[in-house]
């Protein structure tokens, strides 16, 4: 069951990455200058960004299985609108659909793998998760860049549009929610019946320092799904063929040391370690090496170097998600953990409604585009050093858990 929802999340990745792929002609064909590029990309942040607080309520209305089936459909009709017109008003059109349907679904991808694990093992699995946001840019940025090349963009789009229908008939022959929905049974970390505020659990150190750390993680991804090649290929001088194959190599290693991580914290919690140790400190510590290493792009002079040292900070840095993601479920009940989550990841993706934008506004604006990319990531760095410092401060999960669920329970015994 977790592979399957794996399989959903890479297409998901692939329909997110392939408009960093296709920049480039796009922008040759549609005359559009970087700043452009960086608006469309923005767009689709800001309607994900919205979308997000919807996987509340279409958990509760659909289930898991038939939300995430609808929202797969409407991924692949979102491509038609450029497909057939070919302008920059189709282009937005399309990549904002595409973002309101995204918006909601990491949080239920996430909700329907945690329904199949119980609390304590969950940092494993979601790393697994998130792990195909590597695995689908190691695979698919490779072939869709061939696609692209050799057939156009148009043809990038229409496959990844064919992706997520064949998706859709594997998932409705095999999808079923696990033990852990909605409460069924489980550790009391998260499984109690009773619910608790809303406005309570979005007040908690966890939950607020949680999302500014992933905030600015994701601003770093999103620069990098949507700038990386354009950065290999105007800044650094490869090939666009290089550039699309050298797109995967920060994913490999991120794929590396998220797993590893991940079961590294589980070990933590199995042994006794406390969730704030296992989870947010570890995440908040990658992210810091993250940015320190960032600081320094801008002066390296090897196009080489350069792509290995924005590997290994992206690396170190990707173990924050699925860390951050765990040490925020154990905080609220399970059957309010699709709408926590959704919240969550809509505040998250404020960074990338500002941080492709930005990027494409400083580039435009640099003496070379090698220099703009450098500065982008330089401020990127430093932006993230100072949400992980507060992050390993004041992120406290096990006294937020116990304090909301207590309150819950008094709530109802009165």
């Amino acid at each position: 069951m977790t592979g399957v929802v794996i399989l959903l999340y890479m297409i998901n990745y692939a329909d997110k990455a392939v408009f960093g792929i296709i920049a480039q002609p796009l922008a040759r064909e549609l005359g559009l200058t970087a700043s452009q590029i960086g608006m469309v990309g923005s767009l689709f942040f800001l309607l994900f960004t919205l979308g997000g607080f919807t996987s509340g309520l279409l958990s509760r209305w659909l289930g898991l299985r038939w939300a995430l089936l609808a929202l797969a459909v409407i991924w692949s009709a979102s491509v038609l609108p450029v497909v057939v017109a070919g302008t920059l008003a189709a282009l937005i059109a399309s990549r904002m659909l595409l973002g309101f349907a995204e918006g909601p679904s990491s949080a239920l991808m996430h909700t329907s793998v945690y329904s199949w694990h119980a609390p304590a093992k969950r940092g494993f699995p979601s790393a697994l998760l998130l792990s195909a946001i590597s695995i689908a840019k190691i695979i698919f940025a490779p072939v869709l860049t061939w696609v692209t090349i050799s057939h156009g963009w148009r043809a990038t789009l229409i496959t990844t549009a064919v992706l997520g229908l064949v998706w859709c008939a594997v998932w409705l022959a095999t999808w079923s929610d696990g033990p852990y929905a909605g409460g069924k049974h489980g550790s009391t970390e998260s499984t109690t019946t009773e619910s608790v505020r809303w406005a309570s659990i979005i007040r908690t150190p966890t939950f607020v320092f949680g999302a500014l750390l992933f905030m600015a993680y994701y601003a770093l991804q999103t620069v990098i799904l949507t700038w990386l090649p354009s950065y290999f290929e105007l800044g650094l001088g490869f090939t666009a063929q290089q550039a699309g194959s050298l797109f995967g190599i920060p994913s490999l290693v991120a794929l590396v040391y998220m797993l590893t991580a991940s079961r590294l914290s589980d070990r933590m919690i199995t042994r006794g370690a406390t969730v704030r140790k296992a989870r947010s400190v570890l995440a908040a510590g990658g992210v810091l090496v993250c940015a320190a290493i960032l600081l320094f792009v801008p002066y390296i002079d090897s196009p080489l170097l350069v792509v290995a040292l924005i590997s290994l900070a992206y690396g170190i840095a990707s173990a924050a998600a699925p860390l951050l993601n765990t040490a925020v479920s154990v905080i609220c009940p399970q059957h309010q953990l699709a709408g926590t989550l959704g919240v969550y990841m809509a505040i998250m993706a404020v960074g990338g409604l500002i941080a492709p934008w930005l990027a494409g506004v400083i580039v435009d604006h640099a003496a070379t585009p090698a220099a703009g990319f450098a500065l982008v990531f330089q401020i990127l760095g430093a932006a993230a050093g100072v949400f992980a410092v507060l992050a390993m401060l004041f992120m406290q999960p096990d006294r937020d858990r116990v304090r909301l669920l207590g309150a819950a329970e008094s709530r109802s015994q009165a």
